[in-house]
């Protein structure tokens, strides 16, 4: 008679699982990449993230701005001698506004005076600075040059009798602009300006001054 065990059915014992240790080189090889991926992705948003903030930057601070001149007085401070005909120096002040969120330091720069398309005078613009979006005044000694005046003599003859000179000047100064004392930028402004000038009071009587800059 068989044995009762004999009839039980057997069992397989399940096999334990094998575990990849942690000091697996292929998965270190895996986790390494996966960090590089992450670092990869951060490092290009940042570099995104400085384009688009150097690009508003540079759309809104860093335009420049045209400035503007406004002429204030002028008169005659003295008589410069000469072998033909003596000349004058003119003392002319003017105001100008920086509209820039960025002050504005400048070299010295030129300035000429024209009477009816004939030159007549001339001017050098001390250095200086203008803060941002502020005022200076600008003071220049110019020499005029009287030759230049009688070589129309009838032309002359008419502005004075109906006691105004109509007059064109125009300057160029270079300088930088300088944003957070950081970005410095080299800029060139440039002015043109139509004046009419009161005889003989040498008062200004109207002016239209067209200023503008260059990078």
């Amino acid at each position: 008679m068989a044995s009762p065990a004999g009839d039980l059915p057997t069992q397989a014992c399940p096999l334990p699982q094998s575990k990849a240790p942690a000091d697996d080189p292929e998965l270190q090889s895996r986790r390494r990449r996966r960090c590089c991926c992450i670092c990869f992705l951060v490092t290009l948003g940042m570099l995104l993230l400085l384009g688009v903030t150097l690009l508003a930057l540079f759309l809104t601070v860093l335009h420049v701005r045209d400035p503007s001149t406004h002429l204030l007085s002028s008169r005659i401070v003295g008589v410069a001698p000469s072998l033909t005909q003596p000349n004058f120096t003119l003392l002319i002040t003017a105001s100008v506004h920086n509209p820039n969120p960025a002050s504005f330091a400048f070299a010295s720069g030129t300035t000429g005076l024209w009477y009816r398309g004939t030159h007549v005078g001339d001017a050098q613009v001390d250095p200086g600075s203008i803060p941002s979006k502020g005022d200076t005044v600008v003071e220049l000694e110019m020499t005029v040059f009287t030759a230049g005046f009688t070589a129309n003599m009838t032309q002359l003859f008419e502005d004075i009798e109906a006691g105004s000179l109509p007059l064109d000047a125009n300057a160029r100064i270079p300088g930088r602009v300088a944003v957070f004392g950081v970005f410095k930028i080299n800029v060139v402004a440039y002015s043109d300006c139509h004046v009419v000038v009161g005889f003989p009071d040498m008062g200004i009587r109207g002016q239209d001054c067209r200023d503008h800059a260059k990078l």
